[in-house]
């Protein structure tokens, strides 16, 4: 992969939300690599980086979740990546209990729709991705509130042990491949 790009909202007031967990995944890659992320234009903020052999870029949206394929168009462009499948999405998804992540290296959005706009604006679901789980609302809570809503204390405790295992995951897809990293964390 040469860019790892974390969905999510801009804005402070987003920042704590369960649907800002792609987003605070590459914010935590970003630390941990002591790569701090830059605004790069109005669309994003990117920080470059290497693990392995590899240099790569990591990326946040500018822009909100429905229109992320937006910023990934001109991420794309500008950051000279040559095929989409050279891009590693993240983002979160409800049908996944929070603790477990899924990679895949390419699919339908199932719903999801940042990832809807990303695939309709490259133009193919030949695009590897990882889905970080943040399981569903309880009941008499609608999706949307829930997405936007903040994990509660246990669930953040939970949370910083994710959002390790998603870097061991995207530093495994860098050194062995998305194959091995599937083997190892679906």
């Amino acid at each position: 992969m040469k860019l790892i790009v974390g969905l999510g909202n801009p804005g402070k007031g987003y920042a704590p939300s369960r649907h800002n967990v792609g987003a605070r995944a590459v914010q935590h890659m970003s630390k941990r690599l002591a790569a701090p992320l830059k605004r790069l234009g109005a669309l994003a903020s990117v920080a470059e980086a290497t693990v392995g052999e590899t240099h790569l870029f990591l990326a946040v949206p500018r822009t909100y979740m429905n229109e992320s394929g937006r910023a990934l168009t001109s991420l794309v462009r500008r950051l000279h990546i040559p095929s989409p499948r050279e891009v590693l999405v993240i983002y979160d998804d409800m049908d996944l209990p929070l603790g477990k992540i899924r990679v895949r290296p390419r699919g339908s959005p199932g719903g999801h729709r940042g990832l809807s706009s990303v695939i309709e604006a490259l133009g193919t679901e030949e695009l590897p991705r990882l889905r970080i789980g943040i399981g569903r609302p309880p009941p008499g809570v609608d999706e949307v509130t829930y997405v936007l809503g903040g994990f509660t204390p246990p669930e953040e405790d939970l949370l910083v042990q994710v959002l390790d295992k998603v870097y061991e995951a995207i530093v495994t897809i860098q050194e062995k491949g998305l194959g091995q990293a599937m083997n190892l964390y679906n």
